[in-house]
């Protein structure tokens, strides 16, 4: 009996042992990204800033001239009679027109990708709004980018997006201001004014 004590001894001694320490995994792979990555949007939902920097400019000129001369001319002599007559026409026109138009448009917004072509280009699109004294602006940006036009901070540049569609307007007291008021429509649209 004394050789089977020590043994339950030792049984009980084992059981009261604490459990073994696991450990939990703490990377997992995909959330995380590497140290060296940067953080260029890479599939749809991620988010890509857009650089709209739009310069356009155009001229038109024109220039007429014409000149138009027309003589007449004759004579009649009869005995002491000595007449002589002549008739001139002349008319000239000179007229000269120009048009010039340059515009700019710069603004920084973010836009969404919204899906992928079949090509692996990121479709995208984004609206932005403001609100400034008074004055509401809007937005928008759709179009087609290629990954490798994104840089490394996740700009794109909007001459690097493909069926670009940029949309900006302006509702308020300074738009409303700019616009001709109802009388002078009416008296362009009758080609009075």
């Amino acid at each position: 009996m004394s050789r089977r004590f020590p043994i339950c001894l030792l049984v009980l001694s084992i059981a009261e042992l604490p459990a073994p320490g696991h450990a939990d995994q703490l990377f997992s792979g995909g959330a995380w990204p590497a140290v060296a990555a940067d953080d260029k949007a890479r599939g749809v939902g991620d988010a890509v800033t857009v650089l709209i920097y739009e310069a356009a400019s155009a001229s038109s000129k024109l220039q007429n001239n014409s000149s138009k001369k027309t003589d007449f001319g004759g004579s009649f002599a009869a005995g002491g009679i000595d007449e002589s007559a002549k008739l001139e026409f002349g008319g000239s026109y000179g007229g000269k027109g120009e048009v010039v138009r340059t515009e700019q448009f710069v603004a920084r917004m973010t836009a969404q990708v919204t899906g992928l072509a079949p090509n692996g280009d990121f479709l995208i699109e984004g609206t932005q709004q403001m609100l400034i004294n008074g004055e509401n602006t809007s937005i928008g940006v759709r179009g087609r980018i290629r990954p490798r036009d994104i840089s490394a901070d996740n700009v794109v540049l909007s001459s690097r997006i493909a069926d670009a569609q940029i949309d900006y307007d302006g509702k308020g007291f300074v738009s409303r201001s700019a616009k001709p008021g109802l009388v002078n429509r009416i008296l362009s649209f009758l080609g009075i004014g």
